[in-house]
């Protein structure tokens, strides 16, 4: 059975860094798409960042691009994300995902980004909060 845990979440003040990590257990093959979603309170759960494992491809949202780095450890099955200078509207409940089913290049072209429905495993959340 997959399991996705994820940690390294807190507080910080505006133009701080978290570092948030991911680890997928009960899947050994390898390749893989990885992602980071995020909720604020009253909004809808959107995507931050995905990785694709035969590539090495990334990509985000335009509301973190130059400040958020995706990286996979594929032989780990840890996929973390690099937050730096964070913002107070980064504040939410971030959540790793996972797909192992539709990870080819055709499908990396055709998904990209991804959304919810593009990820079949989720992790229980990581708390982000930043003060301004």
């Amino acid at each position: 059975q997959v399991q996705l845990v994820e940690s390294g979440g807190g507080s910080v003040q505006s133009g701080g860094s978290l570092r948030l990590s991911c680890r997928a257990s009960g899947y050994t093959g390898s390749r893989k798409c990885m992602g980071w979603f995020r909720q604020a309170p009253g909004k809808e759960r959107e995507a931050v960042a995905a990785i694709y494992s035969g590539g090495g491809s990334t990509y985000y949202a335009d509301s973190v691009k130059g400040r958020f780095t995706i990286s996979l450890d594929n032989a780990e099955n840890t996929v973390y994300l690099q937050m730096n200078n964070l913002r107070p509207e980064d504040t939410a409940l971030y959540y790793c995902a996972a797909d192992f089913r539709r990870v080819s290049p055709w499908d990396e072209l055709e998904r990209g980004l991804g959304t919810q429905n593009d990820f079949t495993y989720w992790g229980q959340g990581t708390q982000v909060t930043v003060s301004s």
